[in-house]
């Protein structure tokens, strides 16, 4: 991620001196090397320290901190401090406090308190970039830059009379007459036809389903907004300090933050950063993977930067579980594993006063003599024999489709029935993780030549060119998997005509007639010639033309009907699942369509242990993780190598511990 530097795993956390007295900054410092931290994130939240009033700077404190982190040898991640407005720029202009869509305004005494469109807020943040920029972006300590701190993550979207007026500035070059638009958003639909561009407001509160197509392209005009705040503090950095890259944090559950398409900022930042909060009691391993493989889909495969992680518990949930003994360790060496050449933690010191008190840290309220600590010595140790990793790349031969936009226009109003687009892909995902199938996170417009097999769950929204896509891609030779409610709606959330599944009708061999959103409580079932699933979710009642069927339903009207099709198309195949299957079920079916295609993982292991593999200049790395409580025994084949962590050299059989990772270096 920084050109020209020794390779090496970037291992700190995010520090915030200005919270402690000075006094004990040197203490911060001796811990620190201690643990063997290599990079800070510095002055997330700092703005109103950096700058008590519009015209006074204050940067005699920073000044000293960045000296002695100097002196001690731990780069830095300046922040530019923007994610928490102070006081005086919501009283002095409150137009730049956000409004929900009830009308009521948000106040300061939070962080995120500020509308994307407020020309106060982007002015001034712009100038407080430029002062840092100006005095720290040639200083040898910075080796990066991050703007503001997880966009989007507590205000989603703000709807005051600037953002309507951006809106509308925004709607009218995107369609160029409101004929245009009036066709787009089907207003002749209950006398929404707009005359006048003034007429356009946000999709505030309004008694009944609000218009879809204008839901959706706010949801488009929200993402840009926050992403022209990003580009408003990028721009400075990268005219006073050209050579240091610039990243943001990513967020939300899963990476998949519902209020930013990052695959559209991922164009915009220098490098794909992710802050990762899975819950210790329960999260499944392979939706941790599924997020920190979204992060390298999201940079095209180049590393990425874990910015933030929890030691062990949060303080956010209703019940913060903490990390388990070895926990905070083996979900590390996933992120390294899957693609980050930065681990870094929130916080570095334990606060004692604020709503993040009770958030755990590096360095927690009892000191250095505590297990966490002596956790975070340990990994920071194993971690400075690791650099040969850095700069790794995995190469997948399937591909998961996630697309931003179809997951906005899924879980909008009046649908057939609710649905979570998040959970829908996550179903595929965790299907082929635990046979340990390396799966790229992509768009539907990629090019797709490289893949064996593409997976395309609920693409349900479908843009110009993504159906040819697909056919070309399977009418070459490659398979593709399809599901349920896919082929709906164009772009404007409009329906396709000649009927579902749309442009993809002559490829998958189907005609969908009818579909149904089946309740909790109801029990339908899928059989094969070998198995049968009970299904949930959906169902597609199904129509052949020209594909054949690999399950069918067995309750209701529709019982014998086809439930999973299959369509010789081209040189290849295209199936489609009309419903939601059990994980068992959908992972043998996957299994053996990776297996019909010639795909396999890179080594076989016990349930419960993942592999994955890296690659660079330096060889091979094969990462063993092993997620469960209980010791497991490896068998390598024909595998030889040293395990970099422990720098015991591996042939055969070996034995990894409950919640152990070995790193074996092929060569």
């Amino acid at each position: 991620m920084v050109a020209d530097r020794v390779p090496c795993v970037f291992y700190g956390a995010d520090y915030s001196p200005e919270q402690w007295p000075e006094s004990v900054w040197p203490e911060d410092m001796q811990f620190m090397r201690r643990a063997g931290v290599n990079l800070v994130t510095l002055g997330v939240f700092s703005w109103a320290r950096l700058q008590p009033s519009p015209d006074q700077y204050t940067f005699d404190w920073l000044d000293r901190v960045v000296g002695l982190l100097h002196e001690n040898g731990i780069s830095i991640n300046l922040a530019t401090a923007t994610a928490s407005p102070p006081a005086w720029l919501g009283r002095l202009h409150p137009e730049s406090l956000p409004q929900n869509g009830h009308g009521a305004r948000y106040h300061h005494g939070s962080r995120q308190h500020f509308c994307p469109n407020s020309a106060a807020y982007r002015d001034h943040g712009a100038k407080l970039v430029r002062q840092l920029a100006t005095r720290y972006g040639r200083h040898p300590a910075v080796v990066m830059w991050t703007v503001n701190n997880e966009y989007g993550n507590h205000l989603a979207a703000c709807y005051c009379d600037a953002c309507a007026t951006k809106f509308r500035e925004w709607l009218r070059e995107k369609y160029g007459s409101l004929d245009a638009l009036n066709e787009q958003w089907g207003t002749a639909f209950w006398s929404q036809w707009y005359h006048d561009w003034a007429e356009i407001l946000p999709p505030r509160l309004t008694p009944a389903c609000s218009n879809p197509g204008r839901q959706l392209d706010y949801h488009r005009f929200m993402s840009e907004s926050l992403l022209g705040c990003f580009l408003n503090e990028k721009k400075v950095l990268k005219e006073l300090a050209p050579h240091l890259p610039v990243t943001t944090n990513f967020s939300g559950p899963h990476g998949l933050l519902k209020s930013a398409n990052y695959f559209a900022w991922a164009e915009h930042v220098d490098f794909v950063s992710f802050n990762s909060y899975p819950d210790p009691h329960h999260a499944d391993p392979a939706d941790i993977a599924f997020s920190l493989d979204l992060q390298r889909g999201l940079g095209r495969g180049r590393a990425w930067a874990l910015l933030e992680q929890a030691p062990s518990q949060v303080n956010w949930r209703k019940y913060n579980a903490v990390k388990r003994p070895g926990q905070m360790r083996l979900w590390t060496y996933q992120a390294l594993a899957r693609g980050a050449d930065a681990l870094v933690f929130y916080p570095w010191r334990a606060p004692r006063a604020g709503a993040e008190k009770f958030h755990s840290a590096m360095l927690p309220h009892g000191g250095p003599d505590t297990r966490v600590h002596r956790e975070v010595i340990q990994l920071g140790q194993e971690l400075s024999r690791l650099g040969l990793v850095c700069g790794g790349r995995i190469a997948a031969e399937v591909a998961l489709i996630v697309d931003w936009e179809n997951y906005w226009a899924l879980e909008l109003d009046a649908r057939p029935g609710p649905l979570d687009y998040s959970e829908i892909v996550r179903s595929y995902y965790r299907a082929l993780f635990e046979p340990d199938v390396a799966i790229d996170i992509i768009q539907p417009e990629d090019d797709l030549a490289r893949y064996k097999l593409v997976i395309a769950p609920a693409l349900y929204l479908v843009r110009d060119g993504v159906a040819e896509n697909l056919s070309t891609f399977v009418g070459n030779g490659g398979t593709v998997v399809m599901s349920f409610f896919s082929g709906v709606v164009d772009a404007s959330d409009r329906v396709l005509d000649g009927g579902f599944p749309g442009p993809f009708r002559k490829l998958l061999g189907i005609h969908v007639e009818e579909m149904e959103a089946i309740e909790p409580t109801m029990s339908r079932h899928v059989r094969t010639a070998a198995r049968s699933t009970k299904c949930s979710q959906w169902i597609d009642l199904i129509e052949l033309e020209g594909a054949e069927v690999v399950a069918h339903f067995t309750e209701d009207f529709y019982a014998g009907r086809p439930a999973i099709t299959r369509n010789a198309f081209g040189r290849g195949l295209a199936y489609y699942i009309g419903t939601q299957v059990e994980m068992e079920f959908l992972r043998r079916l996957l299994v053996d369509i990776c297996e019909e295609t010639g795909i396999r993982p890179p080594l076989k292991v016990p349930a419960g242990v993942e592999a994955v593999t890296r690659e660079n200049e330096h060889g091979r790395f094969l990462f063993l993780l092993n997620h469960s409580t209980n010791p497991q025994f490896i068998e390598l084949g024909g595998l030889e190598g040293t395990d970099l962590v422990t720098g015991q050299a591996l042939t055969r059989q070996f034995q990894i511990e409950p919640r152990g990772v070995c790193v074996v270096h092929v060569g």
